[in-house]
């Protein structure tokens, strides 16, 4: 009887031992039963002051009721940065490294070697290796080629196309339709100078295989099918019971800004506005369907714009506060909007002017989803979960480098900014400066008051930035722009 009871106490104690193993983070790790679902929504070119819950909404013709509902519910940064570029923004978000780093720093000009070489670890890979089911809809803007598309870098589903929506109005620059300026017929674009933009659907293992091309009639139809085809991963995942990250790379409001079909007049504001709505009931039809499928209490949901707002006539976008437009350094450019849910974890309605740059979302997700980040090259990026988690008022940041392209523009250190390069709009020449300017960001939004000569003390921080910076690409020398792979590092 005894060697009995002594039998079944020892396995009572591995069996607690076990669950204790199950239900408890090793190492500083979130255990199983503690990892989200995360669902990332990336907004196209929606700049600063669009949204309601950002001074836009109505104002902007349409009202966002959904996103700014996520934004009571959830966590609002003012000064969420991004970089100047969509590939950029792309590049950074997916690897943690500022996009110098990556031969990223540009929107590809349709060289042989574009994107993310193979040898760069991205976010899906990590919360793939973590057991994550993985699934990306919408523009990739990262690699054209079958080894750099996205079910080649981590994700186990992909819908979309590999470079971007303007690229859809190419038939049309042979017409006269009002969306882009009219060229000769014997001048303009033909299938043969430059083939149309392909639309892909693709699964890990396989080639990507085309299922249409990128035309004002497809692009119209692209929001709805990336929705879709989310929801539906989402629901399948649910059903499973299995840990997913979602990149819902959406369409929404990258030029030409048009509206789905069922949206095109619902404002009485023009297409813009039409778009606007669409986007915002989009974002609401995801949000039901994490809550239907009996997730929302374990699913991280963010909600961002990759850059500042659209700058070309007619689909100017809205900075808000800021000044300038993207592709440049400016205020407007930069600050992008961003929300962050995770219901019973991060506090509901918390706003911060802390400064956080996409890199940061890198570590960030990968700490919350029990992955390591790779430690054989620099990670620009900062884990910023106990600043999301309100254990902490500030963030674990204070500034950065700005580049456009591959040019140093300028630093930003807390509410500061020094500027080494001036370009407002896209549109004007860049002014190399002969001495930096230097603007306080808290008594002038706009960046219209030089203050260098009074208040040169901000020079030493921004130029310990730079510093560690310049040492940092010393000690882990950039990927070329355009190289092929098989990149080795050295």
């Amino acid at each position: 009887m005894k060697a009995i009871l002594r039998m079944a106490a020892v396995a009572l104690a591995w069996v607690l031992s076990l669950m204790r193993a199950i239900s408890r983070p090793e190492d500083g790790q979130p255990a199983q039963s503690q990892r989200p679902n995360i669902v990332f929504i990336l907004v196209d070119n929606l700049g600063y002051g669009e949204l309601g819950v950002y001074g836009g909404g109505v104002l902007r013709g349409a009202p966002t009721p959904r996103i700014d509902r996520l934004a009571t519910e959830g966590f609002r940064l003012t000064n969420f940065n991004v970089e100047a570029q969509c590939t950029p923004t792309r590049s950074a978000l997916m690897t943690g490294r500022f996009s110098f780093r990556s031969g990223t720093y540009a929107v590809p000009m349709g060289g042989q070697h574009e994107g993310l070489t193979q040898w760069e670890v991205t976010v899906a890979q990590l919360l793939s290796r973590q057991g994550y089911a993985t699934g990306m809809w919408g523009k990739w803007h990262l690699g054209r080629e079958e080894g750099r598309l996205p079910h080649r870098r981590g994700f186990d589903e992909w819908f979309g196309i590999p470079r971007t929506y303007d690229e859809a109005m190419w038939p049309a620059q042979t017409q006269s339709n009002g969306l882009w300026p009219a060229v000769g017929a014997k001048q303009g674009w033909s299938p043969e100078i430059a083939p149309l933009e392909p639309i892909y659907e693709a699964h890990k293992g396989a080639n990507a295989r085309q299922v249409g091309e990128l035309t004002l009639e497809t692009r119209r139809t692209m929001e709805t099918e990336i929705t879709s085809r989310a929801i539906a991963f989402i629901e399948r995942n649910a059903a499973a019971g299995k840990l997913f990250f979602a990149y819902v790379s959406s369409s929404m409001v990258h030029m030409p800004t048009i509206p789905g079909p069922g949206f095109a007049g619902k404002t009485g504001n023009g297409d813009w506005a039409d778009s606007l709505a669409e986007m915002d009931y989009r974002t609401g039809e995801i949000l039901d369907a994490i809550k239907q499928a009996g997730i929302e209490d374990n699913t991280i949901v963010v909600f961002a714009s990759d850059n500042g707002p659209e700058g070309t006539d007619p689909w100017e976008g809205d900075s808000g506060l800021w000044r300038g437009t993207y592709f440049t350094a400016m205020g407007g450019s930069l600050r992008a909007p961003f929300i962050i849910r995770w219901p019973g974890k991060i506090p509901a309605g918390r706003v911060s002017n802390e400064i956080v740059h996409v890199v940061d979302m890198f570590p960030t997700l990968a700490h919350v989803a029990g992955a390591e980040v790779p430690k054989d090259r620099a990670i620009d990026g900062v884990d910023q979960m106990d600043f999301f988690l309100g254990k902490q008022e500030k963030s674990n940041r204070e500034g950065f480098p700005v580049y456009v392209a591959d040019k140093l523009y300028a630093v930003k250190w807390r509410n500061w900014k020094m500027h080494l390069i001036w370009q407002v709009n896209m549109y004007d020449p860049p002014q190399v400066l002969a001495g930096p300017w230097i603007f306080n960001l808290l008594t002038d939004i706009k960046e219209e008051r030089n203050v260098s000569v009074k208040e040169t003390w901000v020079i030493v921080p921004m130029g310990k930035i730079l510093t560690d910076w310049e040492a940092s690409l010393k000690k882990y020398p950039p990927i070329p722009m355009g190289t092929p792979d098989p990149y080795k590092p050295k």
